[in-house]
């Protein structure tokens, strides 16, 4: 007789009951959004009292979140893409070398996890600041890939530690130098974790808030930014809208994503086999 069979009832449909509680808890301000981003009336109310599409139609085209999403694209395709080449080096050099101050370099790229974004944001806007320079795209990419290199590096790093070195070690007997080797059997072997590095640095660029509302200006503030200095002059569902937007299109992302790639093993949630 298995262990859970063995249970007493009451244990075995608390367990069930408490997973249940807990995503209702979570989830319940995700459905509340969902709904009121459906009502008709121009104030922000639950539950609505009749339905309309409107506000989604006011998300795509309100002139800020369109030179706001034009930001965000830009911003989040150099941050990843970059995050992504230096997360990528680095996690081969933490895998394979041995330095002195190792321990403390990994601290410190991963610091991002721990510190306070706006700390960041604040620090970067002091030094700016300081040093007269021109708050422009350039900064609020360096902001954000010092923000998402700690989720590359983990991406990679996971993909580092599931590889068969051998394979590496067969090419190189072969007489393939050094370079051939990275470029024709490491990076290959290493495509759904580079791949799932970048799209999460993709998706924590893409939203990030606090740090860019520090370093944005109104020629360079993203999309998050767009929908903070909504909110400050208008309360109707808009926001909402929006935020169902973000929902779908991240969910989305995440599922093809997990279908093509299984993020459950890039990510070291799922054992390799």
């Amino acid at each position: 007789m298995c262990m859970r069979s063995a249970l007493p009832l009451p244990l075995r449909v608390a367990g069930p009951v408490t997973v249940a509680l807990i995503l209702a808890f979570v989830l319940m301000p995700v459905l509340v959004v969902s709904i009121a981003a459906f009502n008709e009336r121009a104030i922000l109310t639950f539950p609505p009292q009749s339905w309309s599409w409107k506000w989604f139609a006011r998300v795509f085209t309100y002139p800020d979140f369109q030179h706001g999403f034009k930001s965000s694209l830009i911003v989040t395709a150099w941050a990843s893409s970059l995050a992504l080449v230096i997360g990528t080096a680095l996690a081969i050099a933490v895998k394979r070398l041995e330095f002195w101050g190792k321990a403390a370099l990994q601290s410190v790229l991963l610091s991002p996890l721990v510190i306070p974004h706006f700390t960041l944001g604040l620090g970067l806007l002091i030094l700016v600041a300081q040093f007269q320079v021109e708050r422009g795209f350039a900064l609020v990419i360096l902001c954000h890939v010092m923000l998402v290199l700690p989720f590359v590096l983990r991406s990679v790093y996971v993909s580092l530690e599931n590889m068969d070195e051998r394979l590496e070690q067969a090419a190189a007997s072969l007489g393939a130098t050094p370079v051939k080797v990275l470029f024709t059997v490491t990076l290959p072997l290493l495509a759904p974790g580079l791949f799932g590095g970048w799209l999460f640095a993709a998706i924590m660029s893409f939203n990030e808030f606090t740090a860019s509302l520090f370093v944005t200006t109104q020629v360079t503030q993203t999309l998050p930014v767009s929908m903070y200095n909504y909110v400050r002059e208008y309360a109707d569902p808009t926001l909402a809208a929006l935020s169902v937007v973000y929902i779908v299109v991240t969910a989305g992302a995440l599922v093809i994503a997990n279908r093509f790639l299984g993020l459950g093993k890039v990510l070291n949630i799922e054992e390799g086999h």
